[in-house]
């Protein structure tokens, strides 16, 4: 029986202060971290950009016909 190990890599957060909006990433491998604005517009289309990605990395196969 084989077994995985997972490794963050990289933490990330969407955070609002005041109305206005940061993505902070952290590398952690690097203990770095970069932060910068979101407008509001970009905020609201995230479930989309997310599930655009999800589609785009893990596509559905075709459908077969009968």
């Amino acid at each position: 029986m084989e077994t995985s190990t997972r490794t963050l890599l990289f933490a990330a957060e969407l955070v609002e202060e005041n109305g206005t909006y940061a993505l902070v990433v952290e590398d952690v491998r690097r203990g770095t971290v970069q932060s910068t604005p979101v407008p509001k517009n970009m905020v609201d289309k995230l479930p989309v950009f997310l599930s655009a990605l999800a589609a785009k990395l893990n596509p559905t196969p075709p459908r077969r016909r009968w």
